[in-house]
């Protein structure tokens, strides 16, 4: 870390270590990163960031840690259809904010879908209900992404 930049705790400080890691350059860098973008960023555009800050800081690095931040549950993984994974943080500073995600086949904007309606919430909690009982799985999460046409795209 660059001399005199000073980093407050972070939610993910306490889950690193307890699921026993060390807060590394590289896993500050990204976990920083995100949590300063409401972007959807590829690895090729963390590094880019990471980069700047860390000039000794290597693509494979960032693809290896990435990795990692995903199967420890602090970050998400997607896949847009562009051919590039694409990561958010798991969580932000009010906990987790769940949502999914309305994709432009045009475009390629990627709309965050939050606002849900109580209809919307019971649809969900019974499917995800359902298919426990159905299949014998217990599920932890859910990923939904809705492909379209923005309203930009559709008035061309």
């Amino acid at each position: 870390m660059p001399r005199g930049m000073k980093m407050g705790p972070r939610w993910w400080h306490g889950k690193l270590k307890g699921g026993g890691y060390r807060l590394t350059i590289p896993r500050e860098a990204i976990l920083n990163i995100l949590s300063k973008t409401s972007e959807h960023l590829s690895a090729e555009e963390i590094y880019m960031s990471a980069h700047k800050t860390y000039p000794a800081i290597g693509l494979t690095t960032i693809y290896r840690t990435l990795d990692l931040l995903v199967q420890m549950g602090l970050i998400f993984k997607f896949d847009f259809g562009d051919k590039r994974a694409r990561y958010e943080l798991a969580e932000g500073l009010q906990g987790k904010a769940h949502h999914h995600h309305l994709l432009c086949t045009a475009c390629g904007k990627i709309v965050d879908y939050t606002d849900f309606v109580d209809e919307e919430k019971e649809l969900l909690n019974q499917t995800e209900k359902g298919l426990s009982k159905k299949y014998n799985f217990r599920i932890t999460n859910h990923l939904i992404q809705f492909y379209g046409l923005c309203g930009k795209c559709q008035m061309k």
